[in-house]
């Protein structure tokens, strides 16, 4: 892999562009493969990534039906944090968010991380008593949190409505200024690339259609492409991972929704960080295009179509502007939605399934962008070892038998804050 740099930048500047090489290679499918990860957008590409550099298995293919990052990873809406309540939750996202912040030097790819603040607005008392609640928690294990009076937030964000008769009085907020954005294009491509480099087969346009089964244990994946075999086999695929399971005849504990965002024709910058609500389901953030990037609830009925309800965009817009008032100028110029992977708890799982030789990393719900290294890093570690990097434990499958799940609503957080 030729590494990008500023020398190498001016030497393709100076003879016509034409000295760069592939990003990465569209290899043939290989007969056998020690891992098969199936699903190429940011957390499948990730996890073989970390397989190859931190545990050389490098006989590894991912597997994607489509193109890379075609799926969730180019529909998020780039979201980065940390801020989670619940223990397990936060220690998990705050070392992907360490990831985060070396990433795009460890993968020689820019991937545009920026920690621009991660926001979330308080709109009575009982928010604000939260969002104390909430920082407390971050603060006892070493994760940043900043409680924020009302003038803080109007200096931070002077073009929300704080007015006495705005719609949603704000009352403060609790920030979090390690978080921010990053772009998803990139995330995909950077792993893509820095994956193939180690010797990562990344085929494309490969479809999984069925699994071959020997002594109830999985032997081989039965592709568009024909049959491949694996040592062991991991589900990698967002929305899609009840029917991908389906296939080897099992039921997850996962319902796919459609969630929904959108953007505004770019405009100079006017919203310096990431904007998020305690009581409403509305997240505000500015791209690196200008764009005013929005989103709001899913549409909370099973579908897995890659469209949405109109009436969700109408309340997110209508909840943004209520909140920013100066959004009302703007034209949206694109809509688009993703299929997630609800949980029956709202948080991941990541684990080894019933069938021997087979791995499931899905179950994020609407935080699955923001826990890419993360995920892929612990998913990485249960690929290649069998067992489950401690990070990871309290996602279990067997979690919901044994009545151990891990709901960040049940501790006081509206549902959609997961």
């Amino acid at each position: 892999m030729k590494r990008y740099s500023a020398l190498a930048l001016l030497k393709a500047g100076l003879t016509g562009q034409r000295g760069w090489d592939r990003a990465w290679r569209d290899p043939e499918p290989q007969k056998q493969y020690d891992v098969i990860i199936i699903g190429g957008g940011g957390h499948g590409l990730s996890t073989a990534y970390y397989l190859a550099k931190m545990h050389g298995i490098r006989r590894v293919a991912v597997l994607e039906k489509g193109w890379i990052g075609g799926g969730n990873t180019g529909r998020n809406t780039t979201i980065v944090r940390s801020n989670y309540r619940q223990k397990p939750l936060h220690d998990l996202f705050d070392f992907a968010l360490n990831l985060w912040e070396g990433m795009s030097d460890d993968l020689n790819y820019n991937v545009m991380f920026s920690p621009r603040g991660a926001l979330f607005l308080g709109h009575s008392d009982s928010d604000m008593t939260m969002l104390a609640q909430r920082g407390d928690a971050l603060r006892c294990d070493g994760i940043d949190a900043d409680l924020l009076s009302r003038e803080q937030v109007r200096k931070l964000v002077p073009l929300l409505d704080m007015s006495e008769h705005a719609r949603f009085p704000v009352h403060g907020g609790m920030i979090q200024k390690r978080g921010g954005t990053a772009r998803h294009d990139a995330v995909a491509w950077g792993y893509a690339r820095a994956a193939d480099a180690l010797g990562v087969d990344v085929i494309q346009n490969c479809e999984v259609t069925g699994f071959t089964m020997e002594g109830g244990r999985i032997t081989s994946v039965q592709t568009t492409r024909g049959a491949i075999g694996a040592g062991r086999v991991g589900i990698c695929v967002a929305g899609n991972s009840g029917p991908v399971a389906a296939l080897a005849g099992l039921k997850l504990p996962i319902e796919a929704q459609t969630l929904q965002a959108f953007v505004t024709e770019p405009v100079k910058p006017m919203i310096d960080t990431v904007v998020m609500s305690q009581s409403l389901h509305c997240y505000i953030s500015q791209s690196d295009k200008g764009g005013i990037v929005l989103g709001g609830d899913p549409d909370q009925f099973p579908s897995y179509a890659q469209r949405g309800l109109p009436v969700r965009v109408e309340k997110a817009a209508a909840e943004a502007i209520a909140l920013v008032p100066a959004l009302s100028r703007l034209r949206m110029v694109r809509c688009w939605a993703g299929t997630t992977d609800m949980s029956f708890d709202g948080s991941p799982i990541i684990s080894a399934l019933p069938v021997d030789g087979l791995y499931l990393n899905g179950g994020w719900c609407y935080g699955g962008f923001k826990a890419t290294p993360g995920s892929g890093w612990c998913y990485a570690h249960l690929l290649a070892t069998g067992e489950s990097h401690g990070l990871a434990k309290p996602f279990a499958f067997d979690r919901f038998e044994r009545g151990a799940t891990i709901d960040e609503a049940g501790v006081g957080f509206m549902p959609h804050l997961r």
